[in-house]
């Protein structure tokens, strides 16, 4: 979800159709796309996740590793809303929501995380080599990556975007991916949060597995949908408490974790973690999962969106999550890592 900035700015591309002489009228013409641009960005450790008990560590079904607020001077840095890190624990790939990638290495003490090295920050390209902005498509929500292969969600379009990451890196254009029917008819700003590509050796291998922010069946359960793979179909996610999903990432042990936001002006945010057997991802599922991690604002989190999984060199299995500052002044990005327990 898009507070602020952002929203202003899908307003303004709401309305371009309108000046420039309606729904089919050509779009106006847009400035070559920026190259990737080195960016520094700083980083205040955050050495205990709950600072009312600084040296506890264990959280429900998680270990605290470490943690990060991060800043910087570039325009475009913020608005964190998905993260994919690379196999080494070190290199990741994220996505923003006013349609930018952010790539870079988290640096480490040991196995806690202290800052951010070789980051990068660059507009994504549609097919035509311009950025998908001109096209006024921003909230990009979801990311997921297989084999040099990039997919990006688009939530309030609801388009899937796929990008040869391995390749081309920043530069990659992205081309459409087919998507059922009924993810078009998702509300406009309760689109695909979740994205995942289902790992080889499972029922649904090569499916791209996508679950919506709060687009609702009949049933009143949160769509998801398998795309492509040789099960395609519709299943549902059981909500509760007023949580919406916002990220998710297989394990190595092929479960899947859901990452889910509570935000109330009112009440603040929250933040929960489920789990979920990929081998329940079927058409027609209803999945519920069981209940790893909860967090509200007595800890050290804020909007958190992003969430991805790695097993470390000594076999632990990591999960590393970021929060969507929206660009705000009052709020925070900030990372943390985990490992997640044994059952």
């Amino acid at each position: 979800m898009t507070i602020g900035l952002a929203g202003r700015l899908m307003l303004a591309a709401a309305m371009l159709p309108i000046l420039c002489g309606g729904a089919h009228a050509q779009l106006l013409p847009a400035p070559a796309a920026e190259p990737p641009a080195k960016i520094e960005i700083r980083a205040r450790p955050i050495d205990s996740f709950d600072p009312r008990e600084t040296s506890r560590k264990q959280f429900g079904s998680l270990m605290f590793r470490g943690g990060l607020e991060l800043s910087s001077s570039h325009k475009q840095f913020g608005g964190l809303s998905s993260i994919r890190v690379g196999a080494n624990g070190s290199n990741f790939l994220a996505v923003t929501d006013r349609g930018y990638w952010l790539r870079g290495r988290i640096t480490y003490g040991g196995e806690v995380p202290t800052g951010i090295a070789d980051a990068e920050i660059a507009p994504m390209l549609y097919s035509d080599g311009r950025p998908i902005t001109a096209r006024g498509w921003y909230d990009t929500e979801a990311l997921a990556e297989d084999s040099g292969i990039a997919y990006v969600a688009l939530e309030r379009v609801h388009r899937i975007l796929k990008f040869d990451y391995g390749k081309r890196g920043l530069l990659a254009r992205g081309t459409l991916v087919p998507v059922p029917p009924e993810m078009g008819k998702l509300p406009s700003n309760k689109g695909i949060e979740c994205l995942m590509v289902a790992p080889k050796g499972s029922s649904i291998a090569g499916a791209l597995i996508a679950i919506s922010e709060r687009g609702m069946d009949d049933a009143g359960n949160i769509r998801g949908f398998l795309i492509g793979g040789p099960k395609p179909g519709l299943f549902s996610f059981k909500p509760s408490d007023d949580f919406d999903v916002v990220d998710c990432a297989i394990t190595p042990n092929s479960e899947v974790l859901i990452l889910e936001r509570y935000f109330s002006w009112r009440r603040g945010v929250a933040m929960r973690i489920r789990r979920v057997p990929l081998t329940d991802i079927v058409p027609g599922a209803v999945l519920e999962g069981q209940l790893l991690i909860s967090a509200d604002m007595g800890f050290q989190i804020d909007n958190m969106e992003g969430l991805s999984v790695h097993r470390a060199a000594n076999g632990d299995t990591v999960l590393t999550l970021v929060s969507d500052d929206n660009f705000s002044l009052i709020q925070r990005t900030i990372l943390l890592q985990f490992t997640l327990l044994d059952k």
